[in-house]
């Protein structure tokens, strides 16, 4: 399993399919490419055997390293690794990008330590760019075969060229929602490929989210919202709605979870709009204080948009999850969030960039809670067909178990 960092706060949905794919007999190594962000991690990851080995996450600071293992992969290799090196060298002269490079070394790293004479036979990596990338080298060089699992921004912000290339190449594509699985299939009819392409959520330990009796009502309401602070989670419009209601009297405090590269300017909005006394920022918190949080939350906004890059939400896990515990969500119908949110039914939808209409959803849940009774019911019920996360990574257990088989 070749992943971009491990374990991560925000990659919850990964450890947990490590940890139930080893329940179900399947051995895996895992490689990181990055070592972890946070000086925590959840619970659950404890538990997964396997250990983690991490590559050289840049060049320069790891000449030495890179050298010596893609030396002694090409005194192995011969003219085969050659021949991989120059493709690697050509495609970043035609990208003008020396990531190409940068991947193809930590791909060869990969292969001389762990990959060759070693008993790894089949390499899955999780997101489209990098650690794909690294994957499609280290196949190409050691003829291991790969596949990956694609799922939000490393979708929408890769080159469709450089995506169907490596559909092309894998042995079979996972991604989480049935709007990513339509894009991919695009890409690969055009690039004429046959790749299967399955559609596998993400789902949630069941377990851990239980549903729970709403709390109290009145005021002030506490509006619960959690999500990197970036871009397209729409924070920017989430404030603007909440200074509406602020605006209109209502007495609300509103509690953000998680952290991002835009917290300082989120933060200096929430003040340029007087907010500030009415909002908390608590950074990333593990998940046991999470859950917590939603069972305490008369409502869950969030606010997810297509940013200026391209890239977006596909289901976004903490919708999952505040269904799942039975707060009422609130969020924009955008991407593949209306295939777990369903207007009226399990949740209310409005149109992305659309702080009004945000603020109204919002004060309907608020104003009218009775209103959310069978809404938070049907939620539930939702995730428990289709967001459980044992039986979801059941659909990838036999992809993998006829992996191992080989070729």
């Amino acid at each position: 399993m070749i992943l971009k960092g491990y374990p991560r706060i925000s990659e919850s949905f990964i450890s947990s399919e490590i940890l139930m794919l080893e329940s179900l007999g399947i051995p895996i190594d895992i490689f990181s490419i990055r070592q972890p962000r946070e000086s925590f991690s959840h619970d659950h990851v404890k538990r997964i055997r396997a250990r983690a080995a991490y590559l050289p996450e840049y060049v320069l600071p790891n000449v030495k390293t890179l050298y010596r293992s893609n030396t002694a992969l090409h005194a192995r290799l011969g003219r085969h690794y050659r021949t991989c090196l120059v493709e690697a060298l050509g495609r970043a002269r035609e990208r003008r990008k020396s990531a190409s490079l940068r991947h193809f070394l930590q791909g060869g790293h990969l292969a001389a330590l762990y990959l060759v004479g070693g008993r790894v036979k089949h390499l899955h990596a999780h997101f489209a760019h990098t650690p794909t990338s690294v994957a499609l080298f280290a196949s190409q060089l050691v003829g291991i075969p790969f596949s990956f699992t694609a799922h939000a921004k490393d979708i929408y912000t890769t080159d469709p060229d450089q995506l169907v290339r490596k559909i092309q190449k894998a042995r079979f594509v996972v991604t989480c929602t049935r709007y990513n699985a339509e894009y991919l299939r695009s890409l690969r009819d055009k690039g004429g490929a046959t790749t299967p392409i399955h559609t596998v959520h993400h789902g949630i330990d069941l377990d851990m989210f239980r549903f729970s009796d709403p709390p109290p009502s009145g005021t002030p309401y506490r509006i619960l919202s959690v999500g990197r602070l970036v871009e397209k989670k729409g924070y920017d419009d989430l404030l603007r709605a909440l200074k509406l209601l602020d605006a209109c009297g209502l007495d609300f405090e509103f509690v953000h979870i998680g952290s991002g590269e835009l917290r300082e300017s989120v933060a200096a909005m929430a003040g340029e709009l007087a907010l500030t006394p009415r909002v908390r920022f608590l950074g990333t918190l593990p998940h046991r204080e999470v859950v917590s949080w939603y069972q305490r939350a008369h409502c869950f906004a969030l606010a997810c948009k297509v940013a200026g890059n391209g890239d977006r939400d596909g289901i976004p896990n903490v919708l999952v999850e505040a269904m799942a515990v039975g707060c009422p969500v609130v969020a924009t119908r955008i991407s593949a969030i209306p295939e777990l949110v369903e207007d009226g039914v399990t949740g209310s939808l409005v149109e992305p960039e659309a702080p009004p209409a945000l603020a109204r959803g919002i004060l309907e849940v608020l104003l009218h809670g009775d209103r959310c009774r069978e809404r938070r019911k049907k939620a539930r019920a939702k995730v428990e067909a289709d967001f459980d996360s044992s039986r979801c990574i059941l659909k990838l257990h036999p992809l993998f178990k006829e992996a191992l088989k080989g070729p």
